[in-house]
């Protein structure tokens, strides 16, 4: 003989799927208006990346089933990931760990170098600019090293340790561009412009460092020679102009450009 089979109840609760669905989609849509206004598009990124992240290991989800009331059964249960739950933890410092805060506006800085440089950029010594990948200090030669030579002359330490006090005020990266006039160089020291500029660059980052005590992981160097010219190079003034070192603070925008280490 057969047993009757239990009546089965229809579930009155499947609208519950559906209206999650809806949920998470208008809370992509949400995310997707807040990353495009946002000028800070590395900020924006780790949003938007921290997000799907969350959706794709399902914390988003089960946070949306507990809402809305099922799978309560599941409550006890630890989430998939759980050390990914927090998006503060992906977020850039800036956002979720302000004590290590990515490179920070150089407007002010460039105003405090303005106020305490005054004399020095009046003289022509040294030139300061704003640029996308950050705020550019020109060293000139004249006033740095002597003519063919990378040792920088004590007289400029002065100068130097005021930029040394505003970098230590900053978690920015720093890079020390060499550059040199379009005249060849072939001396027992220096075979050519990219030695002298390169070696220039080098000489300044010792003197920082071990003077100034800036971390030399804040530091890099670079030496570009004649390619990178300031002023044109028919003239003598000219010339003068690009035999520089630019002490480069590095912005958001230009430090997304250096290496990092794993």
């Amino acid at each position: 003989m057969r047993r009757k089979r239990a009546p089965t109840h229809e579930s009155h609760e499947r609208w519950l799927v559906s209206y999650a669905d809806f949920i998470t989609l208008l809370f992509a849509f949400f995310v997707v208006m807040f990353a495009s206004s946002q000028k800070d598009k590395n900020a924006a990124k780790a949003v938007s990346d921290s997000v799907r992240d969350a959706i794709e290991h399902g914390q988003f989800s089960s946070v949306i089933s507990t809402v809305l009331g099922r799978g309560k059964h599941e409550n006890s249960k630890p989430p998939v990931n759980a050390e990914k739950v927090k998006i503060s933890d992906n977020l850039p410092p800036q956002i979720g760990n302000p004590a290590n805060a990515h490179p920070e506006d150089l407007g002010k800085s460039m105003q405090k170098l303005q106020h305490g440089l005054d004399s020095e950029l009046k003289s022509g010594k040294i030139q300061l600019s704003l640029e996308a990948r950050g705020l550019v200090i020109s060293l000139r030669e004249a006033a740095f090293f002597a003519s063919g030579d990378d040792t920088v002359e004590p007289a400029s330490f002065p100068i130097l340790a005021k930029i040394a006090d505003v970098m230590r005020q900053l978690p920015n990266s720093v890079r020390l561009e060499g550059h040199t006039d379009a005249v060849p160089i072939h001396t027992s020291r220096f075979r050519s412009n990219w030695e002298l500029s390169t070696a220039r660059g080098i000489a300044m980052l010792e003197v920082l460092n071990q003077r100034y005590q800036i971390p030399a992981a804040r530091l890099c160097v670079a030496g570009y020679a004649e390619n990178a010219p300031a002023d044109a190079n028919d003239t003598e003034e000219g010339r003068a102009h690009n035999r520089r070192v630019d002490v480069v603070l590095l912005s958001a925008e230009g430090q997304a450009t250096e290496p990092h280490g794993k």
